[in-house]
């Protein structure tokens, strides 16, 4: 495979104008991007099996639904939670409506939620990302049908799997961004056999994760979705969803709602009749800026699972 940076365009530090643009609003004024759902729960019949099952019947697509609380107690011997699993779907008609025009979309698609029950509590919760906190992310006009209608399929989804739950009230404010809320990297490829491109790429991708600390928990191929309804917008769009153990365990101890970010989808593009690819990621600073994050365990290894993978992005440019 040959693949050359095209003037370096690799903005790990530069998130294409989006920081910009978000830094202009006072955090203070800001609209919460993440909400958690709650329902009473004494009787233990919502399970994240029933709401995996809600989320199908209402024409999600199901890339994983993985109970946290196996890896917590290998890895740590201990957990705050009777539930904590991350639940990761997406619609096809979503992506068909927008993977065109906004190729950001595998940012979200799909889109992760958290579903919990703390020690010593009745309830269960859900957490998602708001339409307009992934469009915010992906570029879309926040008055988009088609994000709008994935908010309030979620929505409906959530109300048919947990029919006495309601929205809180969460007990902060989102806050200003420290950085980049994007990681992205663009190269040019020289070899016009793009299959053969992708495999030399994921495979070398999908090599640096474990020694890295991260698991990959799900694979969405985006672009299989595409072709068959004839959409030949794409070679191939590629979505891994990746976790850290350790990150999303530290984290959610005091806010378990996180799971809107973890897993945390990386995507891989090249759009057909063009010679580069685009790798992107969202930036652990939406994670700290969404949930107000504040304690230095969180943050460190946050900070620490970010610099990971930009340097992932770095390295393998440079290898290129």
């Amino acid at each position: 495979m040959k693949l050359i940076t095209k003037g370096l365009i690799l903005s790990l530090l530069v998130a294409t104008g989006l920081v910009a643009e978000e830094s202009k609003t006072p955090a203070t004024a800001a609209v919460h991007d993440v909400r958690v759902f709650t329902s009473d729960n004494s009787d233990g019949k919502i399970t994240p099996a029933t709401i995996e099952e809600a989320f199908a019947k209402a024409g999600f697509v199901i890339a994983a639904n993985n109970d946290m609380n196996v890896p917590f107690m290998r890895d740590f011997n201990t957990t705050t939670f009777d539930v904590y699993n991350l639940f990761v779907v997406y619609r096809k008609d979503t992506v068909l409506a927008l993977a065109e025009q906004y190729p950001k979309i595998g940012l979200f698609s799909p889109m992760s939620m958290s579903i919990y029950t703390k020690k010593g509590t009745k309830t269960i919760s859900v957490s998602s990302l708001t339409a307009a906190g992934m469009a915010k992310m992906m570029d879309i006009p926040s008055d988009n049908e088609a994000i709008n209608a994935l908010g309030k399929k979620v929505e409906e989804a959530l109300k048919t799997a947990m029919p006495n739950g309601q929205f809180d009230i969460l007990p902060y404010q989102m806050k200003e961004p420290a950085g980049p809320l994007v990681t992205n990297v663009t190269f040019e490829v020289e070899d016009d056999d793009w299959e053969s491109v992708k495999e030399d790429l994921e495979m070398e991708f999908e090599g640096v994760l474990a020694p890295n600390g991260f698991v990959m928990a799900g694979f969405t191929d985006l672009g299989y979705d595409l072709e068959e309804s004839d959409k030949e917008w794409y070679h191939f769009y590629d979505v891994y969803s990746v976790c850290s153990i350790p990150v999303i365990y530290a984290v959610a101890i005091k806010h378990p709602e996180a799971g809107a970010f973890a897993p945390c989808s990386i995507y891989l593009y090249q759009k057909a009749g063009e010679q580069k690819i685009n790798m992107a990621f969202p930036s652990v600073h939406k994670w700290i800026s969404s949930l107000n994050i504040e304690d230095k365990e969180s943050l460190d290894v946050l900070m620490d699972a970010q610099k990971k993978l930009e340097n992932i992005f770095s390295k393998f440019v440079q290898k290129q």
